[in-house]
C-alpha cells in the first residue's frame, strides 16, 4: 500500500541515477516509511534505473517541460552559462540547466499529499520525516560562503503540495515572453514562492560550508548533506579537500556499512 507522503527525486542522465542510488539507501536507512519516487526522463537507460527500482524506490517516466523554442535557447547550457557564468564552483559537463525545470513536475503527483523534494546529489543523514508537516513551500537559505548568502533559498530539497493547479499556475509564468531564469528552478522558486519559509541550514548542508564554513559545521546536527557543484563521484580539483564528506558518500552509494557520524572528522 502506498503512502500519502513521498521523498521525490529527479534523474535525468547516468550520472544522477549514480546519485539517487546512495539517496535512496540514505531514505532508507533512516526508517521512513514514506514512498520514495524517482522522476526519470528520456535521457536515463533501463540499466542505470534498474538499481533504483532494486533499492525500493517507485519510478516514474516523465518529460522536460513543454516549453518554447525560445525559453529553451535561452536555458540551454552555453547560453545561459554565458549570460550567468559559475564563478564559486565547477558545474560537471553532464549538468543540464534545462532539465533542473522537471522538478516542477512533482506538483503533477496528485497521489501524494505532500511531497519532500531532494536532488539526487544529496545524502539523507537523519531522519527527516518531520518536513512532511512543514507547510508549502519551505527551502533552506543558499549557505556555503559568507553570511550574505541567506537572502537566497536552494532548491536542492523543499517542502511541497502536489497540485494541478499550482503546475499550471507554475507553466504560464515559467514560459513568460522574455524569461530569464539565471539559476533555472531555483531562482524561479524563489520567485514563485516570495514568502518561502526558511528551514534549518542543517536540512540542506551545502558542502562548501566544510571549507568555508567550518565553524558551522556540525555533524550532530546535519540532516542532509547536499553535494552542490562538483558532485562525490568525480574526479575534480577539490576532491581532496572534501575527502570525508567523498568517503562518506562512497559509503552510502555501496552496499556495506556507513561509519557514525559522531566518528567523522570535522572541519580543519
Amino acid at each position: 500500500m502506498r503512502s500519502r507522503r513521498a521523498f521525490v527525486t529527479l534523474v535525468t542522465n547516468a550520472d544522477f541515477a549514480l546519485g539517487a542510488r546512495a539517496l535512496i539507501r540514505s531514505l532508507k536507512l533512516s526508517g521512513t516509511d514514506a514512498d520514495i519516487v524517482v522522476l526519470h526522463t528520456g535521457g536515463v537507460n533501463e540499466a542505470d534505473l534498474a538499481p533504483l527500482r532494486a533499492r525500493g524506490a517507485r519510478l516514474i517516466a516523465t518529460d522536460l517541460l513543454p516549453t518554447s523554442d525560445a525559453f529553451n535557447a535561452t536555458h540551454a547550457r552555453d547560453a545561459l552559462h554565458g549570460a550567468a557564468p559559475f564563478t564559486k564552483g565547477e558545474k560537471p559537463a553532464f549538468h543540464t540547466p534545462l532539465d533542473n525545470f522537471a522538478k516542477l513536475r512533482l506538483w503533477q503527483l496528485s497521489d501524494y499529499d505532500r511531497a519532500v523534494f531532494l536532488d539526487a546529489d544529496t545524502l539523507v543523514l537523519r531522519p527527516i520525516d518531520k518536513l512532511f508537516d512543514y507547510p508549502e513551500f519551505c527551502a533552506a537559505p543558499n549557505v556555503y560562503e559568507a553570511l550574505g548568502d541567506f537572502h537566497r533559498m536552494n532548491s536542492g530539497v523543499f517542502t511541497a503540495r502536489p497540485d494541478t493547479a499550482t503546475y499550471e499556475a507554475m507553466l504560464a509564468r515559467l514560459d513568460a515572453p522574455g524569461a530569464f531564469w539565471r539559476r533555472t528552478d531555483q531562482t524561479f522558486l524563489q520567485v514563485f514562492f516570495p514568502d518561502w519559509h526558511g528551514l534549518p541550514v542543517t536540512c540542506n548542508t551545502l558542502q562548501y560550508v566544510w571549507f568555508n564554513l567550518p565553524d558551522l559545521w556540525n555533524w550532530e546536527q546535519i540532516r542532509v548533506l547536499h553535494f552542490q557543484y562538483e558532485k562525490p563521484w568525480q574526479d575534480h580539483a577539490k576532491a581532496d579537500r572534501l575527502r570525508p564528506l567523498i568517503d562518506l558518500w562512497h559509503a552510502y552509494a555501496g552496499d556495506g556499512p556507513v561509519p557514525d557520524l559522531s566518528d567523522l572528522p570535522h572541519p580543519s
